[in-house]
């Protein structure tokens, strides 16, 4: 899409940021940016001249000095603290660095300043502990998909915040404000992000719908479905285990840590203007502890898969057994009726044989979705 006027500065650095990445293909990201490559070279230009502040209308960047006195450092430790109430010592030492700030001080000693002026709460300090958690290899991967927990907004309507996270880099690339959680919002959220960033390998996402079908032992849905015919496949993490989702779930603590508590919205476009705003300064700005206290930015590379605007054709090879799904989720196979998801009511599916001899693999275009065993007299399916 093109520049919008209230986020033409977010996108400017995001786009200056990803163009610069090492093997980054600039005439890809122009096209899924909705610019020309005059106007992203421009950016890229101005940025290589000038830095971040020739990209903006008027610079964020503290003001700096080689004379800074100690008072004047700490001036701007705590004014930077209050632009971000969430961040301790190390994430705000990380930042003034990359801000250029000279005589930065040690992260103790910022935290040091932080109490001194009471910005430090000792029961929420104690809480944050670093750990290490496993991540995929690189970006795209795998993305971690869900909805935050919903909240109200002023008058009867209420938010269901949507966010998509890039397993690697940490990368948040979406943060939407839905009015609901149906297939239907997650669809259209999900083309604006693959149009952009391009198709992940793998999205993890709950149970739960749109997305999955609790209670089921095969959790497809529409929504799955239109992921795998994409050439995408949809992991879902151990019922009940949120923390197989850790690092989306992280992200949603660090949401309601820095933007949602205790704040107002009018609606859902005051509420999307404010996330627009976080998700740059956490994408661009804010050091990540797992990163070695880089912004995930530092780490992400847009997908080189390109979303396809019309779904491919359902295509098998010639050893394939190909049976399409009746109205009811079955098919019938050597005699046998067979059931199966009814997401799947409709379409063509591969019978193709195992090593073991009758049973059988079930596949919907390239995923497996299930396998039968013909030796078992009883066996219909799921």
């Amino acid at each position: 899409m093109p520049w919008k006027e209230v986020s033409a500065m977010s996108l400017r650095e995001e786009f200056v940021v990803l163009a610069s990445a090492e093997r980054a293909n600039i005439s890809v990201l122009c096209r899924r940016f909705g610019i020309s490559r005059k106007t992203g070279y421009k950016w890229l230009a101005r940025e290589k001249a000038g830095g971040k502040p020739a990209l903006m209308d008027a610079s964020r960047r503290p003001h700096a000095s080689p004379n800074k006195t100690a008072v004047s450092i700490e001036a701007v430790v705590v004014k930077l603290r209050k632009m971000h109430s969430a961040w301790g010592g190390r994430k705000l030492r990380a930042r003034l660095l990359d801000l250029g700030e000279s005589s930065v001080p040690a992260a103790s000693t910022i935290q040091a300043i932080l109490q001194r002026h009471g910005l430090i709460d000792p029961v929420e300090a104690n809480k944050h502990c670093a750990w290490q958690r496993f991540e995929y290899e690189a970006p795209n991967d795998l993305w971690q998909m869900d909805f935050k927990g919903h909240f109200a907004l002023t008058g009867q309507s209420r938010c269901h915040p949507l966010t998509v996270l890039d397993d690697h880099s940490r990368f948040s690339l979406t943060l939407l404000a839905c009015a609901n959680e149906q297939t239907a919002t997650v669809k259209n959220g999900l083309i604006t992000t693959f149009r952009r960033y391009g198709l992940p390998r793998r999205i993890l996402a709950d149970n739960g719908a749109p997305w999955g079908s609790s209670g089921s032992e095969h959790s497809y849905t529409p929504l799955a479905i239109w992921l795998i015919r994409l050439g995408v496949r949809v992991l879902h993490g151990r019922p009940y285990h949120p923390q197989t989702q850790g690092k989306d779930e992280r992200f949603h603590r660090t949401l309601q840590a820095e933007v949602l508590q205790g704040a107002r919205f009018d609606g859902l476009l005051d509420c999307q203007q404010k996330f627009d705003h976080w998700r740059d300064v956490y994408n661009l700005e804010r050091p990540h502890e797992a990163l070695q206290l880089k912004p995930p930015a530092s780490r992400y590379v847009p997908s080189e898969l390109a979303f396809l605007e019309t779904l491919p054709a359902i295509e098998y090879g010639p050893g394939d057994q190909v049976r399409k799904v009746q109205s009811e989720g079955w098919i019938s196979f050597r005699n046998r009726d067979i059931r199966l998801p009814h997401a799947f009511r409709g379409y063509p599916v591969a019978l193709r044989a195992t090593q073991e001899d009758g049973r059988f693999d079930v596949y919907f275009c390239r995923e497996r979705i299930q396998q039968i065993d013909l030796n078992d007299p009883v066996a219909t399916g799921y």
